[in-house]
């Protein structure tokens, strides 16, 4: 299966490409909006398109042509504000989505975050971001594309321990991005995640396993 991981360069893109091009049963193409980028995921052995989020669902479309399968890990980032949250993890996925289907491509992967199905347990220092993430997912399950929506808790940079707990609804917790790109790879073609949604953090069931028990 050939995946497009659009949103390549953030931290949990990275470990994604990393571990679907170390994987016999998956290729990967990163798709990042900067030459030096581009170069990057080139240096490192991985295919690599350049296209922009706040662009058409054309060019996405075509960044698109010939892959089996979206992940959508992008995000406008914390240092930015609500206009860029509207247009990145909003409109961006809104168009993503759009084109993985004028592409001729079924299966997407969502990025979103914990909780963000529950408008009662937003945090109310990131709402906008909330807000984003909800109706991207709305309009993920409402589109004819086979999704899962995973919603990764509080992200940490350490090593993945390759255990979770992932059910549809989790209280707070968090979880290693090296985790939530395993977790990603996992899911790509396990069917019991097809057009489920899910909250996930670590725990002590391996991946696998616990993608299997949602």
């Amino acid at each position: 299966m050939k995946v497009l991981v659009v949103g390549a360069n953030g931290q949990v893109g990275q470990h994604l490409v990393r571990l679907l091009s170390e994987n016999n049963d998956h290729s990967v193409r990163a798709l990042v909006r900067q030459e030096e980028q581009l170069d990057y995921f080139k240096g490192i052995g991985a295919e690599a398109v350049l296209a922009d989020l706040e662009g058409s669902v054309e060019g996405l479309a075509e960044a698109a042509k010939g892959c089996d399968a979206v992940v959508f890990t992008a995000g406008s980032g914390g240092s930015t504000g609500s206009d860029k949250t509207l247009l990145i993890d909003l409109d961006g996925a809104v168009k993503t989505i759009e084109a993985a289907e004028k592409s001729g491509i079924n299966r997407f992967i969502m990025v979103s975050a914990l909780q963000a199905h529950n408008r009662e347990n937003w945090n109310e220092q990131i709402k906008p971001y909330y807000v984003a993430k909800h109706y991207a997912d709305k309009a993920l399950e409402a589109s004819s594309l086979t999704y899962t929506i995973i919603r990764p808790g509080g992200l940490l940079n350490e090593p993945g321990s390759g255990k979770i707990e992932a059910a549809e609804n989790l209280k707070r917790g968090t979880i290693s991005r090296d985790d939530v790109a395993s977790c990603i790879m996992a899911a790509l073609d396990e069917e019991h995640t097809f057009n489920r949604s899910f909250d996930v953090i670590s725990g002590e069931v391996p991946i696998k396993d616990a993608l299997k028990r949602i």
